[in-house]
């Protein structure tokens, strides 16, 4: 592990924890559209510069201003407006193509509304979690399962992964994935015997056990999803923004496909 990936993370995670922690619901909101769009932005530039689509930009930028509008939203039409997303968005993108005469083609639309549903809507689920209630705790559980899957799979893999899981990403091992679960799991239920007992929480050890066991697989699909986006685009990183990371979206691939899943197993529990 580089010391510039290392450097990069010891600065960054204080500033993603004040956020969490002490912001208030607007600046949590703004704070992932703004993330929302730096994302988005990646993905359609290693479609455009590959030339394998020409996503529509503007109608995935405008998708993340409604994260930073979700706190004008009554709670109890928030999935209501995120399910009709889709629709409205398949909407206009075949109005693009009717306009310009089909210049934009249905690839474009297809790589535009599939980047929408897998960067924009998955990561609105951010701030729902956190508005709930309890969600300043809640919320870190998504971010646990990402980063304890990430760290310890890197760990075990590199001590003693022999066996390569996917050409997919051809670094990974079963032995990193494996341990990349099993740390995740420790961590979480570290974390859950912090707050229940500090922070006057009550919840069921063996059955966040099981969501952190769920959340950590998913986190590494999340990863699987981003390198296969790469690897059909021919691109190493998304971009260069976070030193020794790559791109925004290179950083948080595991936590935005974890977070829908989190949101709908976080209150089942």
């Amino acid at each position: 592990m580089s010391i510039t990936r290392v450097i990069t993370g010891v600065i960054g995670l204080p500033i993603v924890a004040l956020v969490l922690i002490f912001g208030n619901q607007i600046l949590i909101d703004i704070a992932f559209a703004v993330i929302a769009a730096m994302s988005f932005h990646e993905y359609a530039h290693a479609f455009r510069i590959t030339n394998k689509a020409n996503p529509l930009t503007w109608l995935g930028y405008l998708s993340c201003i409604l994260i930073a509008l979700m706190h004008f939203i009554p709670s109890q039409y928030l999935i209501l407006i995120i399910g009709a997303i889709v629709p409205i968005a398949v909407l206009l993108s075949f109005a693009q193509i009717l306009i310009t005469k089909m210049k934009t083609t249905i690839i474009d639309a297809a790589v535009t509304l599939f980047g929408i549903c897998y960067i924009v809507i998955f990561l609105m689920f951010m701030p729902i979690i956190r508005a709930e209630e309890n969600g300043i705790f809640l919320i870190w559980y998504v971010m646990f399962a990402s980063w304890g899957t990430d760290i310890f799979a890197y760990t075990f893999g590199k001590l003693i992964g022999k066996h390569k899981f996917s050409k997919v990403s051809p670094n990974k091992t079963i032995e990193g994935c494996i341990g990349g679960t099993v740390g995740a799991v420790a961590i979480i239920l570290v974390y859950t015997l912090i707050i229940n007992n500090l922070c006057g929480i009550n919840i069921n050890y063996i059955s966040i056990a099981l969501v952190g066991l769920v959340l950590s697989l998913l986190s590494q699909m999340g990863d699987f999803a981003a390198s296969s986006i790469k690897r059909f685009t021919g691109i190493k990183d998304f971009s260069n923004l976070l030193p020794g990371h790559g791109g925004m979206l290179d950083r948080i691939d595991s936590i935005i496909f974890i977070a829908p899943f989190a949101y709908f197993l976080l209150m089942l529990i």
